[in-house]
């Protein structure tokens, strides 16, 4: 078993995208641009919120003022509203409970800002103890820069080889690779199976109760 286990946030923990999608529409709404379905959030998130609203922005829009401008109308109404619809997916808390009970660390390491991040977690899991809960913080590159990554792994004096990172986005895949950990992608997420399998990732898991499977062995 590992040592270590860290998880994505969005799309593998918990499923926030129609949260996200909300609060972005309301600042589409609110500047007069067009907005989205929820659905096509699936592949606007996953990289920071600037480059999802450079996603969500029209082509033509697409520039620093007006992200600025986005992101201004959107983190008040997000860490307003972040909690509404997003909820974690099925097997999750007995997955994190499981892997706790069984002496390994957990942590959280997403490219959502780091306010938000420490929201969510300490809300949806408060009987979990995770050594380090990152989200995107000033100066430290998103992933799928390692950096995150390989923080958490100094602070768990952990070695790669004893680590695992899961995530539901070739973002993750990429992320883990970076960082040397065993990477497995989490089919249940906002992105399609066929992504996470471009990466070779060491296992795809299905369901979470197939990731526990896996983690136990």
């Amino acid at each position: 078993m590992k040592k270590l286990v860290i998880f994505d946030l969005d799309g593998t923990l918990l499923n926030t995208i129609a949260d996200l999608a909300g609060a972005t529409n309301y600042a589409l709404k609110a500047c007069g641009y067009p907005q989205h379905d929820t659905d096509e959030y699936r592949f606007f998130v996953g990289n920071g919120i600037n480059k999802l609203f450079e996603r969500a922005l029209p082509e033509a829009e697409r520039n620093e003022t007006n992200i600025r401008k986005i992101r201004s109308l959107f983190v008040p109404y997000y860490n307003m509203h972040n909690a509404d619809l997003s909820r974690p997916y099925p097997a999750i808390p007995h997955v994190l409970e499981t892997l706790q009970e069984k002496g390994m660390a957990l942590a959280v390491a997403s490219n959502k800002y780091q306010e938000a991040t420490e929201k969510l977690i300490k809300h949806y899991f408060p009987q979990i103890h995770f050594l380090r809960i990152f989200g995107q913080r000033e100066n430290v590159p998103v992933k799928p820069d390692p950096s995150v990554i390989v923080e958490i792994m100094q602070a768990a004096g952990a070695s790669p080889q004893d680590t695992a990172y899961i995530g539901d986005s070739g973002v993750d895949m990429q992320t883990g690779i970076n960082a040397g950990t065993e990477t497995i992608g989490a089919a249940w997420g906002f992105r399609p199976r066929t992504e996470l399998e471009a990466y070779h990732p060491a296992f795809i898991a299905d369901t979470p109760e197939e990731l526990l499977d896996f983690l136990m062995k």
